[in-house]
């Protein structure tokens, strides 16, 4: 018997504030056409004074968990991944706990940027094959507008903010690629490209939380090279190659990449979920929002297979095959 972590509940949560690209027409030298051109972006969502990561993040697990008909006690274990959290400690993911009135399980953090997601449900997927876990919700949550340096207009332009979940389950499986869940995952990491994507400030060095600086044009070279290899990594590693791919869930970064990267591994673009164009990069937030809006708007189904693929500062890179 193999046991398989299987997706039942998903759901995401957008602030009510929509940023147009107009809006930083008023603050940098940039424009509307300027921004669509380069990253695909139309709008973003900024979440609103007082509105917080764990705020944002419980919004979506509440969602998750009724598509999935459950209760917040039927969660045995609760992972957040973000890089903005409310507070610098406890977690985020204990926050969650407390604002859904869980009585029982246990929860953390993960933090790997924008591919803080795939980390995070990689974790999960081995606390649950391992028996330890039977139901967890994983969620990326993200207030990326307030680490932002609104008068950078190579980066204040690209992010937003928002969150979504998962709900997923131990099922048992036969153990062939045709089982439902996470059939396989890549996750790696290279410290020595840090200063490719990163944050100017920190508790244990600035004592502030400082602003983020990215080197966009080298980002980009590494970005389509290390998410194609990744997926495909991934696809080997359950036996299956880019001709199963029903849907490529993307990091929503920016969509050049997300083309250059299904264009490598030969999968269409009307096999990608985007939804760069609204979000923006919602960073760990983006992966579990592009797969609320793709069930949402009827293109994921039961028994369709996924890879999800992201990159982030570190730079820390990776994907996760599943079926739906």
């Amino acid at each position: 018997m193999t046991i398989r972590a299987v997706v039942t509940g998903v759901g995401h949560y957008l602030p009510e504030r929509v940023v147009p690209n107009s809006h930083f027409e008023e603050l940098v030298d940039t424009s509307d056409e300027w921004i669509r051109t380069r990253s695909g972006i139309e709008r973003r969502h900024f979440a609103a004074e007082g509105e917080t990561t764990s705020h944002m993040g419980t919004s979506a697990a509440k969602a998750a968990l009724k598509d999935a008909g459950l209760e917040p006690d039927d969660i045995d274990l609760v992972i957040v991944a973000t890089s903005t959290p409310d507070l610098t400690f406890p977690s985020v993911a204990t926050m969650v706990q407390n604002q859904l009135g869980m009585s029982r399980g246990f929860g953390f953090d993960v933090q790997a940027v924008c591919a803080g997601f795939v980390f995070a449900l990689t974790n999960a997927n081995a606390l649950i094959a391992s028996g330890q876990v039977k139901r967890a919700l994983v969620i990326g949550a993200e207030t990326f507008s307030r680490i932002l340096d609104m008068t950078d207009r190579a980066t204040c332009v690209l992010f937003g903010d928002g969150a979504g979940a998962l709900v997923i389950e131990a099922q048992e499986g036969t153990g062939k690629n045709s089982d439902r869940g996470i059939l396989s995952a890549d996750l790696n990491s290279d410290g020595r490209l840090r200063d490719m994507l990163y944050v100017d400030g920190g508790v244990s060095t600035t004592q502030k939380s400082g602003h983020l600086r990215m080197q966009g044009n080298q980002l980009f070279r590494q970005a389509v090279g290390k998410l194609t290899e990744t997926a495909e990594t991934a696809l080997e590693k359950a036996g299956l190659t880019d001709d199963d791919v029903d849907w490529i869930v993307p990091h929503q970064a920016n969509i050049r990449i997300i083309q250059g990267t299904a264009k490598k591994m030969g999968v269409p673009m009307d096999r990608v979920i985007v939804t760069v164009q609204d979000h923006g990069n919602t960073s760990a937030a983006s992966i579990p929002l592009a797969l609320s809006v793709g069930k949402a708007e009827g293109k994921i189904n039961e028994g369709d297979l996924l890879v999800t693929e992201a990159i982030g500062g570190g730079l820390a890179w990776g994907a996760v095959v599943l079926r739906w």
